[in-house]
């Protein structure tokens, strides 16, 4: 224990020195792979034995320690624990499998930032400025141009909502209701529906139908936390993976949150009032209306850009077999959670904990990460299985998959040697009996865990799971989420996905949504120690199989459509 908090210090304290600089599917004929558990069975339980819960404890304390402060992409924190995993690696004596010999794989980040000093308004002459009058997001423009009311903003199919009939946005200003959705929905309610065909946002419309600009009209929250929005407003920014960019993928209608003194300003002399709009039993009813055409409003948005650094986490253990080493399993899991601050980007507000702003991330995915680390450590001091083992550390799987989609399009090795990939992402927590937290009703149980997609491309691997596991530690294995029509769309929603998108097959573990979910409850202490013990010796012993076999698990079956991202 001494050791971990001398290693805290020491990390936390070289935060200055910057990351190391980052320098300098084979086909194979078709044939039967057996499916059933091999003889190397009994070696890989051995070895899986060798993994313990107060390792795992060890490192999970120190990954979801709240000096890490959220492990937001990219952050200070983040690059701490990935200073502690290469750390580690390079402990061990596991190959670097990064950028020109190293463990890192360096992505370039552009950030666009607000620049407050020259983002304002002006209303008939009046000018308000940000801060104080308004608010903005980082989407650089100038707008003046006639304005029209539009209500929440929102089209929503499957609830029949549309506020935008008998309306023109061409070339208008939308002043938009609330900015959020309309009353009584939550983003639940757009599950299962896909975005700008089911449900079209405020800003998407916007985007789409050729509008110059937008003012929101506050709603209580937004009016409660001014100061808190203004302040991250001026200093976070928006983030975005400079390879992935493309031509028209950067939204141009500059979007203001005006505060209630310009609110009054712009509708001096409308038939409707300032007060009416910000009550919202009053607004909801409210039909959409041209405010008058000789009101002069221009709105102005800077910005300023920059370009900041993250990274994956890339090493390997490499095979014993001549020609099999040639080949690998892959392990993944992300190790970045959704930061600090007030809840909102991805941070879902906990009324139980109304004043801790980490959110720590333990099951999400620091059982993962975790999970990683030892079965990393226990391959290193032991003999290797004949093929090699891949351990890749996805960064921003919260901000979108940045990680494993960066990892895949620019792949460190070639992608067609990896013949499965395993992602374990939330493997810690569990419901026990008589828990009946309706937040928790999708929890696994404590000798449970949801497996996604291991039978979706290829049935020899499906088999090889399900045997691998009965003739182990015979866990229950729950294929709920294997539907790919599932509503909750688990199979999109973490990194396997972007491997099985180019052809690879896939293993993903999970333990379910949870009352802590993306909350800063998700907390170590928390953490089912026996459970990310049992499931992280089953992905051990899952993996040595694959890794001991003689040829690749075939791929029998095309994704299905569903989910192939086509």
């Amino acid at each position: 224990m001494l050791k971990r908090f001398i290693l805290i210090f020491v990390l936390i304290t070289s935060l200055t020195a910057p990351l190391p600089a980052v320098y300098a599917q084979r086909s194979s004929r078709a044939t039967t792979v057996a499916t059933a558990p091999s003889s190397s069975l009994a070696t890989s339980r051995k070895l899986a034995d060798q993994i313990t819960e107060a390792q795992l404890k060890d490192y999970l304390y120190f990954i979801a320690s709240d000096e890490m402060e959220g492990r937001d992409t990219p952050s200070r924190g983040l690059d701490t624990v990935a200073k502690f995993i290469a750390l580690n690696l390079s402990r061990w004596g596991l190959k670097p499998a990064g950028d020109n010999g190293t463990y890192f794989q360096r992505i370039a980040l552009q950030r666009l930032r607000l620049d407050p000093s020259t983002t304002r308004m002006e209303i008939s002459g009046q000018a308000f400025n940000f801060g104080d009058d308004l608010l903005a997001a980082p989407v650089e423009g100038t707008a003046n141009a006639p304005l029209v009311f539009v209500g929440n903003g929102w089209v929503i199919k499957a609830k029949n909502i549309d506020a935008y009939q008998g309306v023109d946005v061409k070339d208008k200003i939308m002043v938009v209701a609330g900015g959020g959705l309309p009353a009584g929905l939550t983003f639940a309610d757009l599950r299962g529906g896909k975005a700008g065909v089911d449900y079209i946002t405020p800003d998407n419309y916007a985007e789409t139908h050729g509008a110059k600009g937008m003012i929101v009209i506050p709603n209580k929250q937004t009016l409660d936390n001014w100061n808190r929005i203004r302040q991250n407003a001026a200093t976070a920014g928006a983030i975005a993976v400079e390879k992935f960019q493309k031509p028209g993928d950067t939204p141009h209608v500059p979007r203001i949150t005006i505060s209630e003194k310009a609110l009054n300003a712009l509708m001096q002399g409308e038939k409707e009032t300032a007060s009416s709009l910000l009550n919202p039993d009053t607004a909801n009813s409210i039909k959409p209306f041209d405010l008058n055409a000789d009101k002069k409003v221009t709105l102005t948005v800077a910005t300023k850009t920059d370009e900041v650094f993250t990274q994956n986490i890339v090493a390997k253990v490499e095979g014993s077999d001549p020609v099999l080493k040639n080949e690998y399993v892959a392990l993944g899991a992300h190790y970045d959670h959704v930061g600090m601050g007030a809840p909102g980007g991805g941070r879902r507000a906990d009324p139980k904990r109304p004043n801790d702003m980490i959110w720590n991330g333990a099951d999400d995915d620091g059982s993962g990460t975790t999970a990683l680390l030892a079965i990393a450590e226990t391959l290193a001091k032991n003999p290797p299985p004949k093929r090699s083992v891949l351990f890749v550390w996805h960064c921003g799987e919260e901000k979108g998959l940045w990680g494993s989609r960066y990892f895949t399009d620019n792949p460190t090795i070639p992608l067609n040697q990896i013949i499965t990939q395993i992602n374990i992402d939330m493997i810690g927590r569990s419901k026990f009996a008589g828990d009946t937290n309706p937040d928790n009703a999708k929890l696994s149980g404590p000798n449970e865990i949801f497996v996604i997609g291991s039978k979706m491309m290829s049935t020899q691997l499906g088999e090889l799971s399900e045997n691998t596991n009965h003739a182990y530690l015979n866990l229950t294995l729950n294929y709920k989420y294997d539907d790919p029509k599932d509503p909750n769309r688990f199979f999109y929603r973490s990194d396997h996905f972007n491997y099985a998108r180019k052809g690879i097959p896939i293993i993903f573990y999970f333990d379910g949504e949870h009352e802590d979910y993306h909350r800063p409850g998700d907390e170590p202490q928390k953490i089912d120690y026996q459970k990310l013990e049992k499931v992280t010796r089953t992905v051990f012993v899952t993996l040595w199989e694959l890794a001991n076999l003689p040829a690749r698990p075939k791929v029998d079956k095309p994704l299905p459509a569903e989910v192939s991202g086509n």
